[in-house]
């Protein structure tokens, strides 16, 4: 039996609804509507890639598809910039154009990536991204040659992982977020063998340990390996975090930053007996995403960073970054750029909402476990959650098919 008491306040299931994403891509003087999954593969009229789709329009990529670049002008007195002074920023895309743009605004600092903008950059036809899959699979065919295909594979994975990163690293001055195969989320060993090979990619590349976050999801085996990781000096990133258990158990382990996703909290709401728009502050994903910071504030986790990730409208449509603004003064946000330009367009007052004194104070819960969560414990907590349950297995899902995918096409390579 269980005797630590930290189940969620409200237990509703979810189940996302399927959605294909138009995006708008301009060639000549038709404006034309694709599908993201096409755009990924550079499939635009009239060009031969992405790179070349570029050059003939004034519309480049944004790591899902293709959206107009901002003219970044005056941020004085925006959102963006108020809450940049509160919280420290990171942009969500692995698209190199847009992070130098909004890098070279000096409100943000750091970038993560994952396996869809990974794949994205494998399939693209850009010959930056040309030239990373080449050199990867070089690097497998040279450094593999004695390894088994399916082995000789995941090299390549991670090689092509470490030269975006590596790419990005030189955009951004600070952290930058790189993540083990998704398809090891259940196996300690494997996980932390592939987070080792990975620092000591970028370290050979010139890339030091501590500007790279391992990204791991936050299954209990994930929390594990960042265990064993952080006493390594290599740091990590637990994503895919839905749950207060979740978010506890890596604080227990002493692991550098969390990415919990208060958007995708919010769809389990609203699919499953929710409202169908809540205040902000009143905003279940929100809700949550206070409650952990509190937390580490009350009990003493101020060596994890929370880093909320994954957006979505509290009131609806046309309220885009309630959320983001609900929590100004967390520790990190990572924000596509969509939402970062929404907040550059933005200029009104932004109050802080959150800080560490007023969290303390705040937190209504008790220590969980007396600290020291067991496995029993969490799988336990996790089972009475089923919005974290069936959130993670669905964002591991999602990431393992983008892995899949950019497997078949470095095995045609290969």
């Amino acid at each position: 039996m269980v005797r630590c008491q930290a189940a969620p306040r409200s237990h509703v299931q979810e189940r996302a609804p399927f959605r294909v994403v138009l995006l708008a891509c301009a060639v000549g003087t038709t404006a034309v509507m694709l599908p993201s999954a096409l755009v990924a593969r550079s499939f635009v009229f009239g060009a031969k890639s992405l790179h070349e789709a570029r050059k003939l329009t004034t519309w480049q990529t944004h790591g899902t598809g293709l959206l107009a670049r901002p003219a970044l002008g005056d941020l004085s007195g925006s959102h963006l910039k108020s809450l940049a002074e509160v919280t420290t920023l990171s942009i969500d895309t692995g698209d190199l154009d847009v992070i130098k743009d909004w890098a070279a605004t000096g409100l943000i600092s750091d970038a993560t990536t994952n396996p869809l903008f990974v794949s994205q950059a494998g399939m693209s036809g850009d010959p930056r991204y040309v030239a990373f899959v080449g050199e990867a699979i070089a690097y497998a065919k040279k450094h593999g040659a004695d390894l088994v295909e399916e082995d000789r594979i995941n090299l390549a994975i991670d090689r092509l992982s470490v030269n975006l990163g590596r790419e990005i690293a030189g955009l951004v001055p600070g952290y930058i977020s790189t993540e083990v195969d998704i398809r090891e989320s259940f196996d300690i060993n494997e996980s932390v063998r592939r987070a080792r090979r990975i620092i000591a990619m970028y370290e050979e590349l010139g890339v030091p340990r501590s500007r790279v976050l391992i990204k791991l999801a936050a299954t209990w085996e994930g929390i594990k390996a960042a265990e064993i990781l952080e006493q390594e000096g290599i740091t990590c990133n637990l994503t895919l975090v839905f749950g207060f258990a979740q978010a506890v158990a890596c604080a227990q382990a002493k692991v550098r930053l969390i990415s919990p996703f208060p958007g995708r909290i919010l769809d389990w709401h609203k699919l499953n007996g929710g409202q169908p728009t809540y205040e902000p502050t009143e905003d279940p994903g929100v809700v949550t995403v206070r409650r952990i910071y509190n937390y580490y504030k009350k009990y003493g986790h101020e060596g994890t960073i929370c880093m909320p990730a994954s957006w979505r409208p509290s009131r609806g449509k046309g309220y885009d970054t309630d959320e983001l603004v609900a929590l100004a003064g967390v520790d990190r946000m990572t924000i596509g750029p969509p939402l970062l330009e929404k907040l550059a367009a933005t200029k009104e007052p932004l109050p802080r909402l959150l800080t560490p004194e007023a969290a303390a104070a705040s937190c209504e819960d008790d220590e969980v476990c007396g600290g020291a969560i067991t496995e029993k414990d969490f799988r336990m907590l996790m089972t009475a959650d089923e919005c974290a349950t069936s959130k993670l297995a669905e964002g591991i899902n999602s990431f393992v098919s983008e892995t899949e995918k950019l497997r078949a096409a470095l095995l045609s390579k290969l």
